[in-house]
């Protein structure tokens, strides 16, 4: 045997010991003529995994080629397949489309086989989930399963059996669909299924707990995933990917520098190959920025928005840490409105509305915006979403003068933060009770819960910090009450606000039914009386 023998002998059993740089290493040594088509498709897989990304295209087109000249029609679908998800993942559609109608093309005519399922996991499913056709979706994941059954392949049982349980996760059955999820994770976790599969149900599991808020099954199974990586030398994307969803967890619990670090780590990588991904990665990085108020978060929201990720709703919410709240209403109102009618799109966005609308006296959107979140809540009834509506219910009610009514769901919205391990949320759900205890005249458990948020902002170094506004005023209607005993008019106040003589007049309203006034003469005593004069 000639040296090129010995290292395509070494090559092939590196492969399949899943031991991804060697492989290449000797695939790279042996000359391009000297391989067969099934050698192009093996060193196309290990070059995959280290994120040699062009070099992974470059082979899958010609082990393609090669098997079609072998008359091997189902590998030659096969590797198009791949070439197809591969574009796709780089956001390059027009050759996605193009290589996976070369697929489809290849496996007509031919017995069925497991192309046949992945090609319907990826035209029957997925395409069916993202334009929302969630019923088509169930229908093509049940005749995925049942091929998988014929076929006796597991893994196109376990694609089948956790696509539908995404559709269904998708249509509102989220007790039928999470158990689906965990079903098909059953058969990952005995590791029966080969790794490219395993790492694609990983991905979609996770991402599917992610959107639906279930934090603790998104924490879980992150967990495992990473376990699983750490058995591989290498796997640049299924790493890259799951490192964000780290992030993203990270993000809640407010490890923001972490979640910052493990976005950009991999975000170079993830252009190559998962641009949505990435684009995910800027996002996180924006967030982690804007809730330290380091300015560059704008710039962060840019990257992301230019790789296709909506920035909504963290450009608006950082519109309203900007103190510009008519703007950030804006800009959250157009947010939901390009959100269409995905309730699961909407959610994050109607959180952020809610908080963005009571700081700029608007409680009819407030309350409309916290009332879909309830029924979001209810419909999919996951820990993160429950959260989030207690914390949004509570801020209306406050904001509406209901004091007694807030201070429970305010403590139910506190303590489901803190289960989550989510502190800023928690402190945010604090500050808000210190303020229905002070409305009720309890100084001393509003003291308690302002020095807890305290505590919280200056251990997270967060920008925002406990506010002992009286009466459950907001930054703004602080603003425009020291202005009124400073004598200004409402035209001298819009003009110094940027807000327009309207929303000056909502505000007064607001302002004198929280305190109890009935004139502006009053009103600026009171502001004169609790420190909160115009400092000159």
């Amino acid at each position: 045997m000639d040296e090129h023998t010995d290292r395509l002998i070494l090559a092939r059993r590196a492969c399949a010991a899943h031991d991804w740089a060697l492989a290449a290493a000797h695939f790279d040594a042996v000359a391009t003529e000297r391989l067969t088509a099934d050698d192009l498709a093996a060193y196309a897989d290990a070059v995959w995994w280290l994120g040699r990304v062009e070099d992974n295209l470059r082979l899958g087109a010609a082990a393609c080629d090669a098997y079609f000249a072998d008359s091997r029609p189902a590998e030659a679908a096969w590797a198009a397949m791949l070439l197809g998800i591969f574009h796709m993942g780089r956001g390059d559609e027009p050759q996605s489309i193009g290589w996976i109608g070369r697929a489809g093309r290849l496996a007509e005519g031919i017995p069925e086989c497991p192309v046949h399922g992945y090609l319907l996991l990826v035209t029957g499913v997925e395409m069916s989930l993202l334009a929302g056709r969630s019923a088509d979706a169930v229908d093509a994941a049940r005749r995925l399963r049942d091929l998988g059954h014929r076929l006796d392949r597991p893994d196109l049982v376990a694609a089948g059996v956790q696509a539908e349980g995404r559709a269904l996760i998708r249509s509102g059955h989220v007790v039928d669909g999470l158990a689906l999820l965990d079903e098909a994770m059953v058969t990952v976790l005995d590791g029966r299924l080969a790794p490219f599969i395993s790492g694609t149900l990983y991905c979609h599991t996770i991402a599917a707990c992610h959107e639906i808020a279930d934090v603790r099954r998104m924490t879980r199974w992150t967990d495992l995933a990473e376990r699983w990586l750490a058995t591989f030398p290498a796997a640049v994307a299924f790493g890259g990917i799951c490192r964000v969803h780290r992030a993203q967890l990270q993000l809640l619990l407010g490890e923001w520098d972490e979640a910052e670090r493990s976005a950009l780590r991999v975000v170079a990588n993830l252009d190559a190959n998962r641009v949505d991904y990435a684009a995910e990665a800027w996002y996180v990085v924006a967030e982690a920025r804007r809730l330290r108020a380091d300015p560059s978060a704008a710039d962060a929201y840019d990257e992301a928005h230019a790789r296709g990720r909506d920035p909504q709703p963290g450009r608006a919410l950082l519109r309203l840490q900007q103190g510009d709240p008519e703007g950030a209403a804006t800009s959250v109102r157009s947010a939901l409105a390009a959100a269409g009618t995905d309730p699961l799109r909407r959610a994050p966005i109607c959180a952020a509305a809610v908080e963005i609308a009571v700081a700029a006296g608007r409680l009819d959107d407030a309350a409309a915006a916290a009332s879909e979140l309830a029924s979001t809540a209810s419909t999919y009834a996951t820990s993160g979403l429950e959260a989030m509506a207690a914390a949004a219910r509570g801020a209306v009610l406050l904001a509406q003068d209901r004091a007694e009514e807030a201070l429970p769901v305010l403590r139910d919205a506190c303590r489901r933060w803190h289960e989550l391990g989510a502190a800023y949320d928690a402190a945010g759900s604090c500050v808000r009770l210190a303020q229905a205890y002070r409305a009720l005249g309890d100084e001393t458990s509003a003291a308690a819960e302002i020095a807890r948020a305290e505590t919280a902002y200056e251990r997270l170094g967060a920008h925002r910090r406990a506010q002992d506004a009286p009466a459950g005023l907001t930054r703004r209607e602080c603003e425009v009450l020291s202005l009124v005993a400073d004598g200004r008019s409402n035209r001298e106040i819009g003009e110094r606000l940027y807000i327009s003589d309207r929303t000056v007049a909502r505000h007064l309203t607001n302002i004198f039914h929280k305190i109890g006034v009935t004139s502006r003469t009053q009103a600026a005593r009171y502001a004169i009386d609790h420190g909160l004069t115009v400092s000159r």
